[in-house]
């Protein structure tokens, strides 16, 4: 399909014609961006202000848009924003679950697609019409060339997001027993709940900063008056991983309820330590299957050639003797 389309815009514009078609594309969808960057509209979160929750969300906007923070983002923050309040709220979410806390993180991370994908977009370009013989090229090369680049760069900050997101989950889970044996030792000690979840923090700086991070966080909420299961909660979301929602659950019932929280924290803390010895032993157990398809592909061959070498050998010596 493709060699014919080539074929048709050859015959109708030259040997370069798919070259120019492909360059002609490219520049209008640069030129089609240029538009919505200077045009302005009104803010359609202006229409939220109506009810109560309606009003903090658009009071959230606002804030994020805080001109003494960034001006040259906030200029066009029309534009370097999802206009739906629910895909704001989820790409907020996904990237503190990344790590990234800052006011203008949703407007840096549009921005670094929109300016990989128009940069690797230019510079495919620029290599296409300077190291690719166009001339030879067929459609489905150039549009790789070309197009391959931009959409690599525009996906890009989606894919780093998605990993950092992972990677922050797994070492959250990896440490957070660590970390409710230490809140045990020291609630047990004598402290409070805020007073060990501050020592917990220092405590883990070196080993999880993540969790560490967390734990600072609500730490500072709780000391600034905030609602203690909200802290708890927040927590919760923010860190996206199971064993983490389990213990504020946990901690709020054990508050709700006026049961003792070192217990809770004792029989939990027990239940995580659990847990991790069977993920490690699931790894442990899935390791030999993994191996196998590896340890087929390296020992199999050398093994045959070994027991099989020396007959075909022989097999070959006998027919050039017989002949």
């Amino acid at each position: 399909m493709f060699d014919q389309i080539n074929q048709q815009i050859t015959d109708l514009l030259g040997p370069a014609g798919p070259l120019l078609v492909v360059a002609g594309l490219a520049f209008l969808l640069i030129l089609s961006t240029i538009p919505l960057m200077l045009r302005s509209r009104p803010d359609p979160m202006e229409k939220l202000k109506q009810t109560g929750r309606q009003k903090m969300d658009a009071d959230a906007r606002a804030v994020l848009r805080d001109k003494r923070k960034n001006e040259k983002l906030n200029k066009y923050a029309q534009f370097l924003e999802p206009q739906d309040a629910k895909e704001l709220s989820q790409i907020r979410m996904k990237l503190l679950q990344a790590g990234y806390r800052s006011k203008d993180a949703v407007q840096f991370y549009y921005f670094a697609q929109f300016a990989l994908g128009i940069g690797l977009l230019g510079i495919g370009l620029v290599y296409f019409l300077l190291f690719v013989n166009g001339a030879e090229s067929t459609m489905q090369q150039k549009l790789m060339y070309i197009l391959g680049p931009g959409a690599a760069g525009y996906m890009f900050p989606k894919y780093w997001i998605t990993k950092r997101v992972e990677k922050r989950k797994e070492e959250i889970q990896q440490g957070f027993p660590d970390a409710l044996d230490m809140m045990l030792v020291c609630v047990e000690a004598g402290q409070s709940m805020d007073q060990s979840i501050v020592r917990v923090a220092r405590e883990l700086r070196a080993s999880y900063p993540s969790l560490a991070d967390e734990f600072e966080i609500i730490s500072h909420e709780m000391k600034a008056g905030k609602d203690k299961a909200m802290v708890l909660n927040d927590m919760s979301e923010r860190c996206g991983v199971q064993d983490v929602s389990s213990f504020t659950t946990v901690l709020n019932q054990a508050t709700t309820f006026g049961t003792s929280i070192s217990d809770a924290l004792r029989v939990y803390a027990g239940e995580m330590r659990d847990k991790r010895v069977m993920r490690a032993e699931e790894k442990a157990n899935q390791l030999p299957t993994k191996m196998t398809l590896t340890t087929m592909m390296l020992t199999v061959p050398p093994l045959l050639i070994i027991l099989v070498g020396p007959s075909a050998v022989g097999i070959s010596e006998m027919g050039s003797i017989g002949q």
